[in-house]
Parts: structure tokens; sequence; C-alpha cells
């Protein structure tokens, strides 16, 4: 089976070739500021990016014939986890949606090109949208509003499962504690294959991140936002975006940060790196509550777990609820073509999306 799988990012698109197993073409395609200016919204990106796709193919030798065609998910309506046919609803929905990420490019570039192809399925899997929340996560202090599921539970599941693989066991059968370090950072528990209980990374929710704010004081943000001083727009970017390391210290590039505390001795970033170390641990341990202790194990990953002295620090004020096992970067271009083959293979069957 030859699966082509699409990944979308908001200055990259990541693209790879499957067959079977057997990852046989890898690509990241980079998107200047330049590149992506005419485009008002992010959805009209689509077409500029599957040029470049089938450029890309095309200049490699691999023909666009594939089997099934598979994207990371995007901003849909909250949805079990799982691997998705993309339909008209959901093309509808990334239209229409009230958030907007690069993420909603996937599987409108997906069926474009499975549209070509006969025979070949176009399908998202574990979208960030994913919501398995236990009904207790689900509330807060005020029946206006609930806790909303916004993660990473396409590389947290990749993950996952490979830990469990490594240790002879099955992701099914554990409790687990895994923080996706990004951007954003969401800490999940994972009690028996669910994402029962994480926060909204997207928004801001849970620890300090390179580019999101955390969980802020209730009434300062409140009176922050009657102060008359700043827009809507401007207030959710203090959450998301212009938010985290990248408000108190001006940069969200970590690799400058830890360049900066290693050779330059740079205190002032030191302080607050050591500051969002300690929320993310919080977060963390917090969720020890759900398992009542009883935790198999914690699990580190994304591109921060690649930095020895952030992963070592969170490390050291966590396993004392379980063992830290650390796996820096992300799995998603394999876990996207394993779901896509799994249903192929007529051992996952595809959902619905309604």
């Amino acid at each position: 089976m030859q699966i082509l799988v699409i990944n979308p990012g908001s200055t990259s698109t990541k693209i790879a070739v499957y067959n079977d197993e057997k990852c046989v073409f890898k690509k990241g395609l980079n998107h200047s500021v330049e590149e992506l200016a005419p485009y008002k919204a992010v959805v009209e990106q689509h077409e500029f990016r599957k040029n470049l796709i089938v450029k890309e193919l095309e200049a490699a030798g691999i023909a666009i014939k594939f089997d099934a065609v598979v994207a990371r998910g995007g901003l849909l309506k909250p949805i079990p986890g799982g691997t998705y046919r993309v339909n008209d609803q959901m093309i509808n929905d990334v239209h229409t949606s009230e958030h907007h990420h690069a993420s909603d490019l996937g599987c409108i570039i997906a069926r474009e090109i499975a549209k070509t192809i006969d025979g070949c399925d176009a399908f998202i899997a574990d979208p960030v949208v994913v919501d398995e929340l236990d009904d207790h996560a689900r509330v807060c202090g005020s029946p206006l509003m609930q806790r909303v599921s916004i993660w990473h539970p396409l590389n947290q599941r990749a993950i996952a499962r490979r830990y469990a693989k490594e240790h002879g066991t099955r992701y099914e059968d554990l409790n687990l504690i895994v923080c996706h370090l990004g951007g954003g950072v969401s800490v999940a528990a994972h009690d028996h294959g669910r994402g029962v209980d994480v926060n909204n990374a997207l928004d801001g929710e849970g620890p300090i991140a390179p580019e999101r704010a955390g969980t802020l004081p209730a009434s300062s943000l409140v009176r922050l936002c009657y102060s008359g001083k700043y827009t809507l727009e401007q207030t959710l970017k203090m959450l998301s975006g212009n938010a985290g390391l990248a408000a108190l210290i001006g940069t969200n590039d970590m690799r400058e940060v830890e360049r900066a505390i290693n050779e330059d001795h740079n205190e002032k970033y030191k302080f607050y790196v050591d500051a969002m170390i300690y929320s993310i641990a919080k977060s963390i341990c917090a969720l020890g509550a759900y398992f009542c202790g009883k935790v198999d194990a914690i699990i580190l990953t994304g591109g921060m777990a690649y930095w020895p002295y952030l992963r070592d620090e969170i490390k050291r004020r966590v396993e004392w609820v379980a063992p830290v096992h650390v796996y820096p970067g992300e799995d998603e271009l394999e876990a996207l073509a394993g779901n896509a083959l799994a249903v192929l293979r007529g051992e996952q069957e595809a959902k619905e999306y309604k």
C-alpha cells in the first residue's frame, strides 16, 4: 500500500510517502512570511500548499498514485479519537469554524489530491480536537462555560504506543501521563487508551509554554479585558501567540534560549525557563489525582524534550509520581501513515465525521 502523508504547520508543510510501514520519502516544505502574506485566512492557502506538494513529489520522481492520502486534522467539532474519512461536512466545518489553524488545511489538501486518483481515499487521524474527557474534568466553576480539549493526541498516542511496545505491553492496558513539549504544551492523562483529562493547549490553558500564557489569574484577566487598553484580538494574543516566553523574554526560539543560557549565562532567560519548567511539572503532578497516584509512567515528548536541562529538571520534579521516559521530537507522520494503513488492511474501521 502506498500512502501520502501531509502535516501542515503554521510556516511549513511536512510530507512523506510510505510503502506499507516503510518511509520511502520525507520532506519539509518551508513557507516564508512573504509567501503566506497574500492569504487573509489560513484555509485560503490550500491551493498554494497543494501545488507545492505535487511539485515536490514530481521532482522526486514519485507518481501521484496512492492508495490513501492521510493528513493531520484541524479544528473540527469535538470527536473521539480514531481515523476519519474526509467528507463534505468536515470540509464545511474547517471553513466555518470560529477558530482557525494551519492543521485545518490537512483534510482539504488530502481530499483534493485523493480526488485525482482512482480508488484513493482521504483520511485524517486523531485531530487536535479529540475529546474523551472524563465528565468531572469537563466541569469548571461557572455554569456558563466548560473546559475544552484541544491538544496533541496524534503524537501523544503514537509515543505512548511506542513506549508500550518497548515494554512488552499495550497502550490500552496502561495509566500514563504524557506531556508534549512544543510551542504549546499539552499534558494529558491516558486511562487505558483514552485521553480523559488534558489542558486546552491552543488557547493557553495549563502550563506556561514558549507561545502560551498558561492559566492566568482570573480576576486580573477580567480587569485587563475591561481596561479599555486592548482590543479583543490583542487580548487573545496575550493568551496564545504573543504569550508565554515570547512575551516574558521576547523570543519563542528555544534553540536561541538554550544557547543564551548555556553560553551567555543569561540569568533572565534562565529564571523564566525555570518558572516554565515548574508550571509544567505542576500540571504533570496534578494529573496524578485522576489515577489516585497509580501511574505506570510519565512520558515527555515534543521538540523541547531535546534540551537536556529542561527535561532533566522536569524529571527531577515529577519522578516521585512515576518513572519518567523521554522521547524527543514527534512521530506524527509515522502515526498518520500507520492509522491509514490499518484502515486499508481492514484492521481498523474508518469513522464517519458528523
